[in-house]
Protein backbone atom coordinates (compact mmCIF):
# COMPACT_ATOMS: atom_id res chain seq x y z
CA UNK A 1 0.00 0.00 0.00
CA UNK A 2 1.26 3.38 -0.82
CA UNK A 3 1.06 6.72 -1.02
CA UNK A 4 2.78 10.15 -2.49
CA UNK A 5 0.76 12.72 0.33
CA UNK A 6 4.36 12.42 2.09
CA UNK A 7 6.69 12.55 -1.16
CA UNK A 8 7.11 16.05 0.03
CA UNK A 9 9.99 14.76 2.22
CA UNK A 10 11.31 12.66 -0.42
CA UNK A 11 14.77 14.39 -0.54
CA UNK A 12 15.02 15.27 3.13
CA UNK A 13 16.95 18.42 4.08
CA UNK A 14 16.65 19.02 0.76
CA UNK A 15 19.65 17.52 -0.78
CA UNK A 16 20.58 14.22 -1.93
CA UNK A 17 23.40 11.71 -0.42
CA UNK A 18 26.79 13.10 -0.96
CA UNK A 19 29.77 11.73 -1.62
CA UNK A 20 32.55 11.89 1.24
CA UNK A 21 32.87 11.23 4.67
CA UNK A 22 29.14 11.32 7.05
CA UNK A 23 28.59 12.76 10.31
CA UNK A 24 30.60 11.12 12.66
CA UNK A 25 28.17 7.85 14.56
CA UNK A 26 29.48 5.70 17.63
CA UNK A 27 27.64 3.50 19.15
CA UNK A 28 29.19 1.75 22.30
CA UNK A 29 28.12 -0.21 25.53
CA UNK A 30 28.84 0.82 28.69
CA UNK A 31 30.22 -2.38 30.00
CA UNK A 32 29.16 -5.96 29.10
CA UNK A 33 26.12 -7.64 29.68
CA UNK A 34 24.40 -10.42 28.55
CA UNK A 35 21.70 -10.00 26.57
CA UNK A 36 18.37 -10.56 27.71
CA UNK A 37 15.93 -13.53 26.02
CA UNK A 38 14.10 -12.65 23.12
CA UNK A 39 10.34 -13.95 22.58
CA UNK A 40 10.71 -13.43 19.04
CA UNK A 41 13.02 -12.34 16.39
CA UNK A 42 10.27 -10.14 14.60
CA UNK A 43 11.33 -6.25 14.09
CA UNK A 44 8.19 -4.14 13.49
CA UNK A 45 8.68 -0.51 13.17
CA UNK A 46 5.69 2.59 12.93
CA UNK A 47 6.46 5.09 11.15
CA UNK A 48 4.83 8.53 11.87
CA UNK A 49 5.25 12.23 12.00
CA UNK A 50 4.45 15.35 10.07
CA UNK A 51 3.69 15.46 6.35
CA UNK A 52 6.56 16.30 4.32
CA UNK A 53 9.23 15.45 6.75
CA UNK A 54 10.71 12.55 4.74
CA UNK A 55 8.67 9.46 5.78
CA UNK A 56 8.59 7.99 2.21
CA UNK A 57 12.47 8.48 2.10
CA UNK A 58 12.50 6.39 5.24
CA UNK A 59 9.85 3.84 3.61
CA UNK A 60 12.37 3.11 0.92
CA UNK A 61 15.46 3.17 3.71
CA UNK A 62 13.16 0.49 4.80
CA UNK A 63 12.47 -1.74 1.98
CA UNK A 64 16.50 -1.65 1.08
CA UNK A 65 16.87 -3.70 4.29
CA UNK A 66 14.66 -5.78 3.59
CA UNK A 67 11.04 -4.64 5.37
CA UNK A 68 7.85 -5.21 4.13
CA UNK A 69 6.34 -1.89 4.23
CA UNK A 70 2.72 -0.53 4.67
CA UNK A 71 2.03 2.71 4.09
CA UNK A 72 -1.57 4.35 4.19
CA UNK A 73 -3.78 1.69 5.87
CA UNK A 74 -6.89 3.01 6.99
CA UNK A 75 -7.27 2.96 10.79
CA UNK A 76 -9.98 0.17 11.06
CA UNK A 77 -7.92 -2.20 9.41
CA UNK A 78 -4.89 -1.68 12.02
CA UNK A 79 -6.21 -4.66 14.49
CA UNK A 80 -6.31 -6.62 11.47
CA UNK A 81 -3.15 -5.71 10.16
CA UNK A 82 -1.27 -6.64 13.72
CA UNK A 83 -3.37 -9.95 13.71
CA UNK A 84 -1.57 -11.20 10.22
CA UNK A 85 1.75 -9.96 11.29
CA UNK A 86 1.38 -11.87 14.67
CA UNK A 87 0.56 -15.20 12.98
CA UNK A 88 3.04 -15.66 10.05
CA UNK A 89 6.32 -14.04 11.84
CA UNK A 90 8.68 -15.84 9.10
CA UNK A 91 6.77 -13.82 6.42
CA UNK A 92 6.81 -10.88 8.22
CA UNK A 93 10.23 -10.64 10.32
CA UNK A 94 10.99 -7.21 9.10
CA UNK A 95 8.19 -4.91 9.05
CA UNK A 96 7.68 -0.94 8.69
CA UNK A 97 3.88 0.99 9.10
CA UNK A 98 3.47 4.18 8.40
CA UNK A 99 0.90 5.44 10.47
CA UNK A 100 -0.05 9.70 10.38
CA UNK A 101 -2.67 11.74 9.96
CA UNK A 102 -4.26 10.24 6.98
CA UNK A 103 -5.52 7.27 9.35
CA UNK A 104 -8.11 9.56 10.93
CA UNK A 105 -7.71 9.83 14.60
CA UNK A 106 -3.91 9.53 14.37
CA UNK A 107 -3.30 9.06 18.25
CA UNK A 108 -6.01 6.32 18.64
CA UNK A 109 -4.96 4.70 15.81
CA UNK A 110 -1.43 4.50 17.00
CA UNK A 111 -2.63 3.08 20.60
CA UNK A 112 -4.68 0.44 18.80
CA UNK A 113 -1.57 -0.98 16.78
CA UNK A 114 0.76 -0.58 19.35
CA UNK A 115 -1.71 -2.55 21.63
CA UNK A 116 -2.73 -5.19 19.39
CA UNK A 117 1.08 -5.95 18.79
CA UNK A 118 2.08 -5.88 22.28
CA UNK A 119 -0.78 -8.01 23.28
CA UNK A 120 0.31 -10.60 20.70
CA UNK A 121 4.24 -10.74 22.29
CA UNK A 122 5.59 -8.16 19.97
CA UNK A 123 6.67 -4.55 20.91
CA UNK A 124 6.94 -1.97 17.93
CA UNK A 125 9.57 0.71 18.01
CA UNK A 126 7.91 3.94 17.22
CA UNK A 127 9.59 6.66 15.14
CA UNK A 128 8.56 10.18 14.58
CA UNK A 129 9.99 12.13 12.18
CA UNK A 130 9.26 16.10 11.97
CA UNK A 131 10.79 19.21 10.32
CA UNK A 132 10.78 22.94 10.97
CA UNK A 133 7.83 24.98 9.56
CA UNK A 134 10.32 26.94 6.94
CA UNK A 135 11.38 23.25 5.52
CA UNK A 136 8.45 21.81 5.21
CA UNK A 137 6.81 24.81 3.42
CA UNK A 138 9.88 24.83 0.83
CA UNK A 139 9.38 21.13 0.25
CA UNK A 140 5.79 21.15 -0.22
CA UNK A 141 6.63 24.29 -2.49
CA UNK A 142 9.00 22.69 -4.72
CA UNK A 143 7.12 19.18 -5.14
CA UNK A 144 3.55 20.90 -5.62
CA UNK A 145 2.26 18.42 -3.42
CA UNK A 146 -0.97 19.00 -1.37
CA UNK A 147 -0.77 18.66 1.89
CA UNK A 148 -3.19 15.98 3.44
CA UNK A 149 -4.99 18.60 6.01
CA UNK A 150 -5.08 20.93 3.00
CA UNK A 151 -8.13 23.33 3.70
CA UNK A 152 -8.84 27.24 3.59
CA UNK A 153 -6.16 27.42 6.25
CA UNK A 154 -3.00 27.06 3.78
CA UNK A 155 0.04 25.04 3.77
CA UNK A 156 1.14 27.14 6.96
CA UNK A 157 -2.15 26.45 8.75
CA UNK A 158 -2.19 23.08 7.69
CA UNK A 159 1.07 22.65 8.89
CA UNK A 160 0.27 23.96 12.19
CA UNK A 161 -2.88 21.91 12.37
CA UNK A 162 -1.02 18.66 12.09
CA UNK A 163 1.56 19.66 14.45
CA UNK A 164 -1.35 19.74 17.11
CA UNK A 165 -3.10 16.56 15.94
CA UNK A 166 -0.33 14.50 15.83
CA UNK A 167 1.99 15.97 19.85
CA UNK A 168 0.32 12.91 21.55
CA UNK A 169 1.23 10.57 19.04
CA UNK A 170 5.06 12.63 19.04
CA UNK A 171 4.94 12.17 22.74
CA UNK A 172 4.04 8.59 22.98
CA UNK A 173 6.96 7.84 20.25
CA UNK A 174 10.29 5.87 20.96
CA UNK A 175 12.22 7.77 18.87
CA UNK A 176 12.26 11.49 17.26
CA UNK A 177 14.32 12.49 14.48
CA UNK A 178 14.44 16.44 13.48
CA UNK A 179 14.86 15.75 9.49
CA UNK A 180 15.35 19.58 8.55
CA UNK A 181 19.06 19.50 7.67
CA UNK A 182 19.31 15.71 7.05
CA UNK A 183 20.39 14.39 3.78
CA UNK A 184 19.65 10.87 2.94
CA UNK A 185 22.54 9.52 3.96
CA UNK A 186 22.37 11.55 7.67
CA UNK A 187 18.76 9.97 7.70
CA UNK A 188 19.69 6.54 6.83
CA UNK A 189 22.26 6.70 9.88
CA UNK A 190 20.34 8.22 12.38
CA UNK A 191 16.95 6.35 11.90
CA UNK A 192 19.12 2.30 11.94
CA UNK A 193 21.20 4.21 15.12
CA UNK A 194 18.10 4.20 16.75
CA UNK A 195 16.89 0.41 15.74
CA UNK A 196 18.93 -0.93 17.76
CA UNK A 197 16.96 -2.81 20.83
CA UNK A 198 16.27 -1.28 23.91
CA UNK A 199 18.78 -2.17 26.58
CA UNK A 200 17.87 -4.72 29.36
CA UNK A 201 16.86 -3.72 32.78
CA UNK A 202 17.11 -0.01 33.95
CA UNK A 203 19.05 1.41 31.74
CA UNK A 204 18.86 4.04 29.02
CA UNK A 205 19.91 4.28 25.66
CA UNK A 206 21.24 7.90 25.62
CA UNK A 207 21.58 9.59 22.03
CA UNK A 208 24.23 12.38 21.99
CA UNK A 209 24.16 15.19 19.31
CA UNK A 210 26.55 17.93 18.59
CA UNK A 211 25.25 21.44 17.09
CA UNK A 212 25.45 24.89 16.06
CA UNK A 213 22.81 27.12 16.89
CA UNK A 214 23.14 29.19 13.93
CA UNK A 215 21.78 25.88 12.11
CA UNK A 216 19.02 25.47 14.48
CA UNK A 217 18.48 23.94 17.75
CA UNK A 218 17.43 19.81 16.69
CA UNK A 219 13.77 19.50 17.46
CA UNK A 220 14.25 15.99 18.97
CA UNK A 221 16.61 17.00 21.87
CA UNK A 222 15.41 16.20 25.42
CA UNK A 223 18.16 18.40 27.33
CA UNK A 224 19.89 21.46 25.55
CA UNK A 225 23.69 22.96 26.69
CA UNK A 226 25.04 25.97 25.43
CA UNK A 227 28.31 25.78 25.10
CA UNK A 228 29.04 28.74 23.39
CA UNK A 229 30.86 30.34 26.35
CA UNK A 230 33.75 28.52 26.10
CA UNK A 231 37.06 29.89 24.03
CA UNK A 232 36.34 29.76 20.61
CA UNK A 233 38.83 27.22 18.81
CA UNK A 234 38.28 29.13 15.45
CA UNK A 235 40.13 32.05 16.29
CA UNK A 236 43.25 30.26 16.59
CA UNK A 237 44.80 29.78 13.12
CA UNK A 238 46.12 26.34 13.86
CA UNK A 239 42.75 25.10 14.94
CA UNK A 240 40.62 26.19 12.74
CA UNK A 241 40.45 23.37 10.04
CA UNK A 242 40.19 20.81 12.34
CA UNK A 243 37.01 19.23 13.84
CA UNK A 244 36.41 18.69 18.06
CA UNK A 245 37.46 14.85 17.10
CA UNK A 246 40.52 16.09 16.44
CA UNK A 247 43.24 15.71 20.20
CA UNK A 248 44.79 19.18 19.74
CA UNK A 249 40.63 20.90 19.88
CA UNK A 250 39.75 18.76 22.33
CA UNK A 251 42.96 19.23 24.47
CA UNK A 252 41.96 23.23 23.48
CA UNK A 253 38.60 23.31 24.97
CA UNK A 254 39.14 20.66 27.90
CA UNK A 255 42.18 22.82 28.86
CA UNK A 256 39.62 26.01 29.73
CA UNK A 257 39.20 25.81 33.74
CA UNK A 258 35.51 27.18 32.88
CA UNK A 259 35.19 23.92 30.62
CA UNK A 260 36.27 21.59 33.63
CA UNK A 261 33.58 23.45 35.53
CA UNK A 262 30.86 22.92 33.34
CA UNK A 263 31.47 19.62 32.74
CA UNK A 264 31.72 18.57 36.52
CA UNK A 265 28.18 20.39 36.55
CA UNK A 266 26.95 18.17 33.42
CA UNK A 267 27.88 15.06 35.24
CA UNK A 268 26.20 16.11 38.40
CA UNK A 269 22.91 17.23 37.43
CA UNK A 270 22.97 13.63 34.66
CA UNK A 271 23.73 11.74 38.32
CA UNK A 272 20.55 13.67 39.36
CA UNK A 273 18.53 13.30 37.05
CA UNK A 274 19.00 10.25 35.09
CA UNK A 275 17.55 8.04 37.82
CA UNK A 276 14.25 10.15 37.74
CA UNK A 277 14.05 9.71 34.24
CA UNK A 278 14.49 5.84 34.41
CA UNK A 279 11.87 5.91 37.63
CA UNK A 280 9.31 7.47 35.27
CA UNK A 281 9.99 4.32 32.45
CA UNK A 282 11.76 6.72 29.69
CA UNK A 283 14.32 4.52 27.77
CA UNK A 284 15.92 6.96 25.64
CA UNK A 285 17.53 10.33 26.70
CA UNK A 286 18.71 12.78 23.88
CA UNK A 287 21.20 15.46 25.07
CA UNK A 288 21.99 18.26 22.36
CA UNK A 289 24.90 20.18 22.81
CA UNK A 290 25.34 23.21 20.89
CA UNK A 291 28.08 26.10 19.85
CA UNK A 292 28.13 28.36 17.22
CA UNK A 293 29.18 26.79 14.27
CA UNK A 294 29.10 23.27 15.76
CA UNK A 295 32.49 22.08 14.54
CA UNK A 296 34.43 22.57 17.73
CA UNK A 297 33.63 23.12 20.89
CA UNK A 298 30.22 21.04 20.98
CA UNK A 299 32.24 18.05 19.09
CA UNK A 300 34.62 18.00 21.41
CA UNK A 301 31.92 18.69 24.63
CA UNK A 302 30.02 15.57 23.16
CA UNK A 303 32.61 13.14 22.82
CA UNK A 304 34.07 13.68 26.64
CA UNK A 305 30.54 13.28 27.61
CA UNK A 306 29.97 10.43 25.34
CA UNK A 307 33.06 8.84 27.59
CA UNK A 308 32.10 9.86 31.00
CA UNK A 309 28.34 8.01 30.35
CA UNK A 310 30.17 4.79 29.20
CA UNK A 311 32.85 5.04 32.12
CA UNK A 312 29.84 5.69 34.84
CA UNK A 313 27.79 2.60 33.42
CA UNK A 314 24.53 4.67 32.44
CA UNK A 315 23.54 2.78 29.46
CA UNK A 316 24.23 2.72 25.69
CA UNK A 317 25.78 5.51 24.10
CA UNK A 318 25.22 7.29 20.32
CA UNK A 319 26.38 10.10 19.27
CA UNK A 320 25.69 12.39 16.20
CA UNK A 321 27.70 14.87 15.23
CA UNK A 322 25.56 17.04 12.92
CA UNK A 323 27.59 19.89 11.58
CA UNK A 324 30.65 17.79 11.19
CA UNK A 325 30.02 17.81 7.35
CA UNK A 326 29.63 21.76 6.78
CA UNK A 327 33.55 21.64 7.95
Amino acid sequence: MSSTADAAGASVGGTTAEAGIGPRVRRASAAPRRAAPRENRQHVVILTGLSGAGKTAATKLFEDLGYTCMDNVPGELLPDLAELVSIDRQRFEKVAIVLDVRAGNATLALAAMRGALEGRGIKPRVIFLEARDDVLIRRFSETRHRHPLAGRRGIAGSISEERRVLEPVRADADVVVDTSDLSLRQLKERIFTNLEDAPAGQELVFQLISFGFKYGVPLEADLVFDVRFMENPYYVDALRHLSGLTPAVRDYVMGQPIAKQFFDFLAKFLELTVPGFVSEGKTRLTIAIGCTGGYHRSIAIAEELREWLEKSGYGTVAVFHRELERG
